[in-house]
């Protein structure tokens, strides 16, 4: 079900165990080679995949594509809320669900610049209803729920998300390729070891000059085929256990 085409008394009418999802993504520079609304257009794949197998058993709100980029701001064209006031939009995200009397909702995450504050606002909001036995808040970024692209496609070289990179240009090749410039003068950029296993602040520029971190150049179509159908089960698994969850326990 899509909230932007329903009227108010039919969400009203919903059960109140209706999965909610949330979609959040971003506005930020790629690169040279890949356009600034790329996390939402990929993010919005793999959303569109997973409602065709949903049916009407799940709500989803339309994608939320304004995210925390303030580390890409010195690349023109990004546009970003500040950390703590994406915080604050997440957590009158989830009241407003709340208030429409929903106890299942799900934000899927498609920008890694908003994956610390989406977990702090479902971590704010769980303590806002602590009274509460009944709800289940989730945050997930779909690369990270499980799924393994380069072992169901050993030719992708990448076993992480990167930025701009062999598995976001191999998704956008699969879904836009109009939208994604000449790798041939692109040169791949290290991920590096930032103090790992410690969590660096970090601006991009300090890690990139050119705004990708990666290896763009081994990118395909084939290959992001492989990624949207991988990321999209994913999705899909996860909504299941949300739809299959008693109301109560804490596994899931």
């Amino acid at each position: 079900m899509q909230l932007l085409e329903m009227t108010w008394p039919q969400v009203a009418q919903l059960a109140p165990d209706t999965p909610v999802v949330l979609p959040v993504a971003a506005l930020e520079q790629h690169g040279r080679h890949m356009p600034l609304f790329t996390d939402s257009l990929l993010l919005g794949e793999v959303i569109r995949r997973a409602t065709e197998r949903l049916e009407q058993r799940v709500l989803f709100a339309p994608l939320l594509w304004l995210g925390n980029s303030h580390h890409h701001l010195d690349f023109a064209g990004t546009m970003s809320a500040s950390p703590r006031v994406y915080l604050d939009v997440l957590n009158d995200m989830i009241e407003n669900f709340l208030t429409h009397g929903f106890r299942r909702i799900v934000i899927v995450n498609g920008h890694g610049g908003n994956i610390v504050p989406g977990q702090q606002a479902v971590f704010e909001a769980r303590q806002r209803h602590r009274e509460r036995d009944d709800l289940l808040l989730l945050f997930a970024t779909y690369w990270a729920l499980g799924g393994k692209p380069h072992e169901v496609d050993r030719s992708i070289r990448q076993q992480q998300m990167g930025h701009a990179c062999e598995w976001e240009t191999s998704m956008m090749l699969r879904i836009a390729p109009h939208l994604v410039g000449d790798l041939k003068q692109i040169a791949a950029v290290e991920f590096g070891n930032p103090f790992e296993p410690a969590q660096r602040g970090w601006i991009t520029k300090e890690r990139t000059p050119t705004g990708h971190i990666g290896d763009p150049r081994e990118a395909t179509a084939a290959k992001g085929e492989t990624m949207c159908r991988v990321f999209a089960d994913d999705v899909v698994a996860m909504l299941e256990r949300v739809l299959a969850w008693d109301g109560r326990s804490w596994s899931g």
